[in-house]
């Protein structure tokens, strides 16, 4: 699973791109975006380098890490990677190989069989969250923000997810990410932290939200049960 998270962080999301230019949410950059039709845009030609290592007469071409042009470029790859993801978040199969869509399709019913359906009983949750109309469903994973939208591809939670709700602690923590929530949708929500971490259950005591603690198998099926008797 972790190669085929990768693999299309590498092939369809511009990780090599973006590995070292790394941002908390997929708007970050959206201010130096100058609204260009990118319809026949060739991300393979425009002389963008993510690390920011060219030098000599490549630079000259590539414009200066952090510089207008730089940005711009970097810009136009988070607004494809924010299309790609909206247009296959409910059929990730349609970016893989026919082969890799079999191998994709082999460990979802593999990884469900060994975790006793961990993910089936997790979306139920999630659906329900969602289904609910005036609740949302907001990611923060410590992994960086590509291979997070990846991998959120990859294990079927695309439409349990929209990509302007996940944000990647990797750079600031989970309690920034925290912060950067709470000043986008304000003190007069009741949020609800579900994790197994102790960052996150730190994060959520800072912010004096309540915090439900997965652990086991049996407290995903408790959550779905307070959900459905609308005790959260």
């Amino acid at each position: 699973m972790e190669e085929l998270i990768f693999e299309l962080a590498d092939t369809h999301l511009f990780f090599n791109d973006l590995e070292e230019c790394d941002q908390v949410h997929i708007e970050d950059v959206a201010s130096d975006d100058n609204g260009q039709d990118l319809s026949n845009y060739n991300f393979m030609a425009d002389g963008f380098n993510g690390s920011g290592g060219a030098g000599g007469a490549a630079g000259a071409t590539t414009g200066v890490q952090g510089g207008v042009e730089w940005m711009r470029k970097l810009a136009f790859r988070y607004r494809r990677l924010k299309e790609i993801y909206s247009s296959y978040k409910g059929n990730v199969g349609g970016l893989l190989n026919p082969i890799k869509r079999e191998l994709l399709l082999r460990l979802q019913s593999e990884i469900e069989n060994v975790t006793d359906s961990w993910i089936t009983t997790a979306l139920k949750s999630l659906l329900l969250i969602q289904s609910r109309g005036k609740c949302m469903n907001v990611l923060v994973t410590t992994t960086q923000l590509v291979p997070a939208l990846a991998k959120v591809l990859l294990y079927g939670l695309g439409d349990v997810f929209p990509i302007e709700n996940i944000y990647s602690a990797t750079k600031i923590g989970k309690e920034s990410c925290f912060e950067r929530i709470v000043s986008r949708f304000g003190k007069k929500v009741t949020y609800v932290v579900i994790g197994d971490g102790r960052d996150e259950e730190f994060a959520a005591k800072q912010h004096n939200m309540p915090f439900w603690r997965i652990s086991t198998h049996g407290d995903l099926v408790s959550l779905h049960q307070a959900l459905e008797l609308d005790f959260l």
